[in-house]
């Protein structure tokens, strides 16, 4: 208990929490959708960092029992995608082929940007996961080489944007059937623009929640065949 109460970084870590939970009182208070709550507690996580004079690898640490959590908390999106089950039977064909197309975006996207910019092989594969959730993301850039903290944050922004984006999206290319709404967002944003998904409904959710194991297991695949290519 000493040491907790005297490590710099475990405060940061309380902190970052705080700032979460703050963020989403205010989103839920205001509907601003740039108070999303993790937005929040990386923008203040970042000053409450700088201020107590932590550095990454520190916080890194002090935050490792909640990493822990990460897996098991990707998992529990089976929970709405059980209660949909026959849905999801129905357009189970319609289903992988949209999930695929998504997937297929996403890695061509990479690859024009990695050959415009002329990146290495190593800055390839590390943006390469960017789409799917943070626990396969990072084992995909470590096994093809990539820097996997960096696809880390790239994996936290896509989420992000997505999360931020997705109504605005929607309404803009006049994307209203709940199906084709959960396979775009769960494609593209992973677990946090998943959490916007269950916000709008719960087949959107579900659906989206889906698409996160199925591109992602989709991602492993392809990575493994196009991981050379640059």
């Amino acid at each position: 208990m000493t040491e907790f109460f005297g490590n710099a970084a475990y405060f940061a870590v309380l902190a970052c929490l705080g700032l979460y939970q703050a963020g989403a009182w205010l989103k839920k208070k205001t509907g601003l959708a740039f108070l999303n709550p993790l937005l929040v507690s990386i923008a203040g996580g970042v000053g409450v960092l700088l201020l107590l004079r932590v550095d990454s690898t520190s916080f890194a640490r002090a935050a490792q029992p909640l990493s822990w959590l990460l897996t098991p908390a990707t998992v529990c999106l089976a929970i709405p995608l059980y209660r949909q089950v026959r849905l999801v039977r129905k357009y189970a064909l319609s289903l992988l082929a949209g999930i695929a197309a998504g997937v297929a975006a996403s890695i061509l996207s990479v690859l024009v940007i990695a050959l415009i910019f002329e990146m290495d092989h190593a800055g390839y594969v590390t943006l390469l996961p960017k789409s799917i959730t943070t626990a396969i993301g990072m084992v995909v850039s470590r096994e093809q080489g990539g820097v996997e903290n960096i696809t880390v944050a790239v994996i936290v922004l896509t989420g992000v944007f997505g999360n931020l984006m997705a109504s605005p999206l929607c309404r803009l290319f006049r994307l209203t059937d709940p199906v084709a709404r959960g396979v775009a967002i769960g494609t593209s944003s992973h677990a946090i623009g998943t959490a916007r998904a269950m916000e709008m409904d719960d087949v959107t959710g579900a659906v989206s929640g889906l698409s996160i194991a199925v591109s992602g297991v989709l991602t492993v695949a392809a990575a493994a065949i196009l991981g050379n290519l640059v």
